[in-house]
């Protein structure tokens, strides 16, 4: 409906702009008037506008120079310019200008609507476009990177560097750390976001598998190629193909792969015809590649190609100081996704994760959150929420008479599975003891694993 558009008329002659912005608001568009470049520029301050009709000759500006000037400043904004007789070269120059059509004076009643609706119709997807773009870049973008350490601040100021740039990268770290999350916030931050980012993790295939996934292949290449199929290369055009554990990738397709880089150039498996692409390649593992080159398991020429910019992110070991932050940040997301709103953590609890080797990194402490939050029955995460495998024990740090007991109550009753019967019993107190002892230490019984 034109009721959801918004038109601003900018034209010296006032009875032929109260005229048009008549005509205009009778079909149901909301039509603003202004009658000089001083005023319309007041008037884009206040007020958002799909379409613009601006008249050529202004006491102020020339609209078609004015064109470019509007585009810069409010670039989903579409213009119309209004040319006098003769001169339909201002209406093709303001075109160049970014203009989205022109009409001539005396002829513009019978064609204004359909140009008018195409105009409101172009602006509105550019502004969901851009809309979507900005959803993207917020949900993968370095928002997402959570951390103050030092460390990783200066690793993500150095990928921000980067992802302005179509050089290629690679990011080492161990497992879990998030070298993906890199990746995409890479990719989401440069000129390719509009395109497909591809991932592809090389340790998922075997060297036939790996290279139909990422070459494609055509008709009748090998046993149950039933039809031509394109690879990841090309679905990554223009875009950005993330090949993640690259260290695994069998050392001929390191060739093929290398080939690909310097030239652009690549062959369908069992397809003669030579194909181009163009695509940035961010790369990860947590091999180390000089090792692995010494070894003859990496090409030497391969790794400088991809080590254009090297990223190392470190383990979440090496960046403690940020546990805090991330237990946080995963509270909110998990208790939101669960309806649990209003979560906290007790200082026990954060001191417990602090002390834990995090050996499989943030996706290990990303499932542990999870699964404390989902198996709360409280507000407060408590260390009775957390996994056997933390030494409460030890990180409660403890050792009065209560805090000795309360940790010897929560050992047997992980022994027992919950069974508080059989708990009581070991322990060798009543039922209603136990019961009470519970209630007192605040312990829960459904965290038994």
């Amino acid at each position: 409906m034109p009721g959801k558009y918004r038109v601003l008329i900018v034209d010296d002659e006032k009875n032929l702009r109260s005229l048009l912005s008549k005509v205009i608001s009778l079909e149901g568009y909301d039509v603003k008037e202004v009658s000089n470049a001083k005023e319309m520029w007041k008037q884009l301050e206040i007020d958002a506008f799909h379409v613009m009709i601006c008249d050529v000759k202004l006491p102020d500006a020339n609209g078609v120079e004015l064109a470019a000037s509007i585009k810069a400043r409010y670039p989903f904004i579409e213009i119309i310019v209004l040319t006098a007789f003769g001169t339909i070269e201002d209406g093709v120059h303001a075109i160049k200008n970014g203009a989205f059509d022109y009409l001539t004076k005396g002829d513009h009643q019978d064609k204004i609507f359909p140009l008018l609706n195409k105009a409101c119709e172009k602006a509105t997807l550019r502004q969901k476009v851009n809309d979507l773009e900005n959803k993207l870049t917020n949900k993968f973008g370095f928002e997402n990177i959570v951390g103050s350490n030092k460390i990783l601040t200066q690793t993500t100021d150095l990928a921000k560097k980067i992802s302005a740039t179509d050089a290629s990268v690679l990011i080492l770290g161990e497992t879990g750390v998030g070298k993906e999350v890199f990746a995409q916030a890479i990719h989401y931050e440069s000129l390719r976001k509009t395109k497909s980012l591809v991932a592809l993790n090389c340790s998922a295939f075997t060297k036939e598998l790996l290279e139909s996934e990422l070459f494609g292949h055509a008709e009748g290449a090998f046993t149950g190629a039933s039809k031509s199929r394109k690879g990841l290369l090309e679905e990554a055009h223009d875009g950005t193909l993330f090949l993640d554990e690259i260290g695994e990738m069998n050392i001929d397709l390191q060739t093929k792969i290398l080939r690909v880089l310097e030239t652009g150039e690549f062959y369908r498996v069992g397809d003669p015809k030579l194909r181009k692409v163009n695509i940035r390649l961010i790369a990860a593992t947590n091999r180390d590649l000089e090792k692995e080159i010494e070894a003859g398991n990496f090409r030497r020429d391969l790794f400088y190609r991809l080590s254009v910019f090297v990223l190392k992110v470190p383990s979440l070991r090496e960046r403690k100081d940020d546990i805090p932050k991330l237990a946080t940040f995963f509270l909110k997301q998990f208790s939101l996704k669960t309806n649990k709103k209003e979560m906290t953590m007790s200082t026990g609890f954060l001191k417990a994760l602090e002390l834990h080797p995090w050996k499989g990194n943030i996706r290990e402490l990303k499932n542990c959150m999870e699964r404390c939050v989902i198996l709360s029955d409280k507000a407060e995460l408590t260390p009775d929420f957390l996994p056997s495998d933390f030494n409460i024990e030890e990180d409660q740090q403890s050792f009065d008479l209560a805090s000795a007991e309360k940790r010897h109550i929560q050992k047997v009753i992980r022994y027992t599975n919950g069974n508080k019967t059989e708990t009581a019993r070991l322990l060798n107190i009543a039922l209603t003891t136990l019961y009470r002892k519970l209630e007192e230490y605040n312990i829960s019984s459904i965290n038994l694993s």
